[in-house]
């Protein structure tokens, strides 16, 4: 019997699960296509890896291990769902809602001091940042779409309506000092040894990652957001909304959610939420008029600015 292994991640795949999923079991049960879960989630990924901390009755399976080891066999077929960045925000407030319920696994050390605080630190870190997306990919990942479905929507186009052509709907993207503009990638000729490392305006050399080591024909790549581009950006994309006055949608993950918002509070001349909610009241806006969401970074991962200037058009 064949088998699927459909993946538990977070917030809005998630929730997305909870109707999604047992659609493909009605589907694929006629098939005796047998669908699995692994969870992979922030919260399953911690609790795996501080089982020391736990009780027996609390105790879970590694299944992001599990399935790295899967994914290099050639019957493994996996539906991998978006998971969140897990960035060090994310895992503290991820900790402390698992402390709520009855886990008793360490709090994030700041500053590691002792080797214990050491060894805890660098458990968090491996969790952190893009965990999952290198271990499920080490072995045949495809991402593209079957020819059929590629075929079956070419022949059944999704209907938009009827759409304006004097629509003022656009996206905006930046031309310059972002990662689609800056990244760079390079082929290794040989072995070699490489860091990381940052130089400031006075030219004093900070190093970021020590020396590792790096493969012959291994790709290493880099980019970097320039934090003065960003904000004149956001600034042209306001000015630009009132001018034509549509509404301004802008979005970021919470991995770079703290530059994001800094750049657009400062580029509206605001400090915080607070300041801009009361502009707006003042500037005789009701909530009608506008909205703004900082949403919990432990439900969604995602933190948004939307902010209204008269119709949608």
């Amino acid at each position: 019997m064949s088998k699927i292994i459909y993946t538990k991640t977070d917030e809005a795949p998630a929730l997305a699960t909870l109707s999604f999923l047992p659609i493909v079991k009605a589907f694929t049960k006629s098939s005796k296509i047998v669908v699995e879960t692994k969870d992979i989630s922030l919260s399953a990924r911690i609790l795996a890896n501080f089982s020391e901390f736990l009780s027996e009755d609390q105790l879970i399976n590694n299944d992001l291990d599990y399935l790295g080891e899967l994914v290099k066999k050639p019957h493994a077929n996996i539906i991998k769902l978006p998971n969140i960045s897990a960035s060090i925000p994310q895992i503290k407030n991820a900790i402390n809602e698992l402390q709520k319920l009855g886990y008793k696994i360490p709090k994030y050390p700041n500053d590691a001091n002792s080797v214990i605080e050491k060894k805890i630190k660098a458990k968090y870190d491996s969790i952190k940042g893009s965990a999952v997306n290198p271990v499920l990919r080490e072995g045949n990942s495809d991402r593209r779409a079957p020819i059929a479905i590629k075929n079956y929507v070419k022949n059944n186009p999704h209907s938009m309506g009827e759409w304006n052509s004097n629509s003022k709907t656009h996206v905006s993207t930046m031309s310059e000092g972002d990662f689609r503009n800056n990244e760079r990638s390079f082929t290794l000729n040989n072995n070699t040894e490489v860091y990381i490392s940052h130089t400031d305006t006075d030219g004093k050399e900070i190093l970021l990652k020590d020396k590792f080591k790096l493969q012959k024909d291994e790709i290493i790549d880099a980019s970097v957001m320039s934090i003065k581009a960003l904000k004149c950006f956001l600034k042209q994309c306001i000015d630009d909304a009132n001018k034509e006055n549509v509404l301004f949608s802008s979005e970021a993950t919470e991995k770079n959610f703290q530059e994001f918002l800094s750049g657009a509070i400062k580029s509206g001349r605001v400090k915080n939420f607070d300041e801009l909610k009361r502009l707006l009241k003042l500037a005789g806006f009701s909530e009608a008029n506008y909205s703004l969401h900082n949403v919990d970074q432990t439900r969604t991962g995602r933190n948004f600015i939307s902010y209204r200037v008269g119709k949608t058009r």
